[in-house]
């Protein structure tokens, strides 16, 4: 384990990452410096993310007395999530890395709630709400310091959410959005994980970025596309009003 946690901390590349995660009712900014968290401010009141997000982030640099200047890296949760939610963070970041002329990196919402548990010996499944009973749904495991992917992201109903997990064999904690889960209903080689590791940590997005941005691989600022997965309600109600 402690091997395992070694190698997780000091493969973090040297930078400072600014992150937004706007992918649930969660509004979270945070800096790390070379994998280490420095501040995080998460709202999970029922503000809407237009009014919060910006004065979080006035806020958390003005606290932190971080300029701009030396922000090297910016980034962003990508989806899956609420379909305003993702856009109101994306276009903040994006704006953000236009005017800094900084880099902007964009990383799977379900793959940086895995970050929130880099441990060993479990099966992390993190899920967030899908809408009509059903959840996006991605499986991860953590051996060494390495994030394993053992699914993709999928939309589930709660049967096949377990039933994918349950071919692994192996102890599973659920992680995300797990109130419309019967919690008292589950099987005991699966349980929710603790409440302050269980939502959007923007910490977790900016150590997952700093793992996976690559420098010689910037690509265009405004070129990143939310992981929508499904339309929203609105484009399934507008194309069945065209049909009728």
């Amino acid at each position: 384990m402690v091997k395992g946690i070694w190698n997780y901390v000091r493969k973090w590349k040297k930078m400072l990452t600014l992150a937004i995660d706007t992918a649930t009712k969660v509004c979270a900014v945070g800096l790390c410096r070379d994998g280490q968290i420095l501040a995080e401010y998460r709202i999970n009141m029922g503000m809407t993310h237009s009014e919060g997000l910006m004065p979080q982030l006035e806020q958390l640099l003005t606290r932190t007395k971080i300029t701009k200047n030396e922000i090297d890296l910016l980034a962003v949760s990508m989806g899956p999530g609420s379909f305003t939610g993702l856009r109101i963070g994306l276009a903040s970041a994006e704006a953000m890395a236009y005017s800094w002329h900084k880099p902007i990196c964009g990383v799977n919402t379900l793959k940086a709630l895995a970050y929130n548990l880099p441990i060993d010996g479990y099966v992390l499944s993190p899920v967030l709400d899908a809408q009509k009973g059903n959840f996006y749904q991605a499986i991860y495991e953590w051996q060494q310091g390495t994030l394993i992917e053992h699914q993709e992201i999928k939309v589930v109903d709660r049967k096949q959410l377990l039933e994918n997990i349950a071919v692994l064999g192996m102890p599973a904690l659920l992680l995300g959005e797990c109130q419309k889960i019967d919690l008292a209903d589950l099987p005991s080689w699966c349980r929710k994980a603790p409440a302050h590791l269980c939502w959007p940590q923007a910490a977790s997005v900016a150590l997952l970025a700093e793992a996976e941005y690559d420098p010689d691989n910037t690509g265009d600022i405004f070129g990143l596309e939310p992981y929508y997965i499904r339309r929203s309600e609105a484009e399934e109600l507008w194309e069945k009003r065209q049909q009728e």
